[in-house]
């Protein structure tokens, strides 16, 4: 059993970052081996990711999503547990994001699942500040 956690500031109002990552459809933008995803039925959201190894895979998760607390969580039924967390804040300067994570398929301290969420968070950040999709 793992947790991870990375968090980044980024130069964008917490309404309109919030706005941007709690749309299912851009989910593939930020999250980097994601390649689709789909809102379904209630809650669910399909979605269609590339392995390491370039293999992809397609699956059905969950995804909510708390305007009011600037929160979106999400996970997947099976046996790796899988599931984790956006929190969106204001900061002195433009807005916190942190993620976290919680799986059961590594150990703690897997480098490669640390490194998908810095990369994550950098990703946001590029989209936000350079390119202004936020």
């Amino acid at each position: 059993m793992a947790d991870f956690s990375s968090t980044t500031t980024v130069d964008a109002s917490p309404e309109d970052l919030f706005a941007f990552l709690s749309d299912v459809g851009n989910l593939p933008r930020y999250f980097a081996r994601m390649k689709t995803a789909e809102p379904a039925e209630g809650n669910a959201v399909h979605t269609t990711a590339e392995l390491p190894d370039g293999s992809q895979v397609e699956g059905e998760a969950w995804f909510e999503v708390d305007q009011s607390a600037q929160h979106i969580s999400w996970g997947a039924e099976g046996s790796n547990d899988y599931n984790g967390s956006l929190d969106v804040s204001a900061a002195e300067r433009g807005s916190t994001v942190q993620v976290t994570l919680h799986t059961n398929r590594v150990e703690s301290g897997d480098s490669e699942v640390q490194n998908g969420l810095d990369q994550t968070l950098d990703t946001i950040r590029t989209l936000v500040e350079d390119q202004g999709v936020a």
